[in-house]
């Protein structure tokens, strides 16, 4: 389909009336340049639209989760495997209906609120989105840095400012076409994924005391501490800026641009979202498991740095490559997290703000926002403080979580919007219900801190 079909077909279905509303595609520069096989057997069809959902999976499996996955692995053993897995299946909800957004309507969300919201509204909402993408490319930083710090012996702030030359890595691998984007994506997951294949292999973990973990427990919502960390999980989990990636970066698929297109389409790119959230799900219960097994059971209920997990990893599990392993998987993931946070960056500066700027300039901005409360806390309180932002970034991500939620599930769940597309009422509720508890979560987490 043209562009000029699609602005038509937007028109609408958004009910634009003014000639001059800007419907270009989301991230125009790669929109539907993957092809989609019309014939042959259905795995042609589907590896066409594998990619996004690793894109996606990548902020599920940032430094921000691990500081969050040990400090409760270190603390309270497996009893918050129950939030990681109910946080994952949030994700796994809440990335089908962005990855439906987009598809169906051909606006990703951010320009989805742009159409629909007032102008002090949709600042609010972007203001919201910001702070995310800013406190998401804290724990990149940080995790980077530490990363660089533990394989290397870089001091924390030398690293904190090495990671600005990553302004330009997506600016590179953008020139080579977006398949090889997805490509380099996948290999570091790979990477991590066997990292930590080879640890819980290491730590040998009751499997027992595993499978109890995944089941609620009271004391979650009931233990102050506990639930700092558990809303911290679901932070560092369902990220807000990802919702946004991935209602764009699914339209870089070539479907055709029709109903039978669409449902074909958001059939595959929700199995490939889902597969890549499993392996997030693996890689978060894996940190939490190896902290569990290392440091809770062993008496060591302190650990929540990512360098002193580094010191006490080879020497607990008695495996003398662990601590490199652990090192290796956290650059690969601070390397992935930076790619895909500044392609969310630039989504949703031209999705609210219609504002186009150089990609390494949006970059070496947000990267600079990032770095400078690093190097301070770093140059003032030392290693300690800086895990201490690391968590309480998370935290703030998911301060941010429901300003991205609620528009979303509002605009799949109109039929005006989605037509035929438009989710069934059970899904609605589920999602309504979804945005719900992590509404509640975050204000009782608030009134703990402000009142105790």
């Amino acid at each position: 389909m043209s562009e000029t079909q699609l602005t038509a077909t937007a028109r609408s279905e958004w009910g634009f009336s003014s000639p001059d509303e800007d419907l270009r595609p989301s991230l125009a520069e790669v929109n539907s340049t993957i092809n989609v096989p019309t014939g042959g057997h259905w795995i042609r069809r589907f590896l066409a639209f594998v990619g996004p959902g690793y894109m996606v999976s990548v902020g599920y499996m940032d430094p921000g989760n691990w500081a969050t996955d040990l400090a409760g692995g270190s603390q309270f053993g497996y009893t918050l495997l129950t939030v990681i897995l109910l946080s994952n299946l949030m994700a796994i909800l809440l990335q089908s209906l962005a990855a439906r957004l987009g598809i169906v309507t051909g606006r990703d969300l951010a320009q989805a609120c742009r159409d629909n919201f007032s102008r002090p509204v949709n600042f609010m909402l972007w203001i919201a989105c910001e702070l995310a993408i800013i406190a998401c490319d804290l724990a990149e930083v940080i995790g980077t840095a530490i990363a660089l710090q533990l394989l290397f012996g870089i001091p924390l702030i030398g690293g904190a400012l090495i990671t600005a030359l990553d302004a330009f890595l997506l600016l590179l691998l953008m020139n080579k076409g977006f398949r090889f984007l997805e490509a380099f994506i996948i290999s570091l997951l790979i990477i991590i994924a066997v990292c930590f294949a080879v640890q819980i292999f290491a730590a040998a973990p009751p499997v027992a005391a595993v499978l109890g973990g995944f089941l609620p427990s009271r004391e979650i919502v009931t233990n102050p501490a506990m639930l700092y960390i558990a809303i911290g999980i679901i932070g560092a989990t369902v990220m807000p800026h990802n919702l946004y990636l991935h209602s764009s970066i699914v339209q870089t698929r070539a479907y055709e641009r029709n109903d039978s297109g669409r449902k074909e389409a958001i059939k595959w790119a929700t199995a490939d979202s889902t597969i890549a959230l499993m392996l997030a799900l693996f890689i978060n219960a894996a940190i939490l498991i190896v902290a569990a097994t290392a440091f809770h059971a062993n008496g060591r209920t302190d650990v929540a740095e990512i360098g002193q997990a580094f010191e006490l990893l080879s020497p607990l599990l008695g495996l003398g490559i662990a601590s490199t392993l652990f090192a290796v998987a956290l650059l690969a993931s601070g390397l992935n997290s930076t790619v895909t946070a500044t392609l969310a960056g630039q989504i949703v500066m031209e999705g609210f703000l219609r504002l186009r700027i150089p990609r390494w300039a949006r970059r070496l901005l947000t990267r600079g926002i990032a770095i400078v409360p690093v190097v301070v806390v770093t140059a003032f309180y030392g290693e300690r403080g800086t895990a201490q932002l690391l968590v309480f970034s998370q935290v703030i991500l998911s301060m941010q979580l429901p300003f991205a939620v609620i528009p979303l599930v509002k605009f799949v769940s109109d039929k005006r919007k989605m037509g035929k597309f438009v989710i069934p009422m059970w899904l609605a509720v589920l999602a309504w219900i979804v945005a719900g508890i992590i509404l509640v979560l975050n204000f009782k987490l608030l009134f703990d801190i402000l009142f105790s």
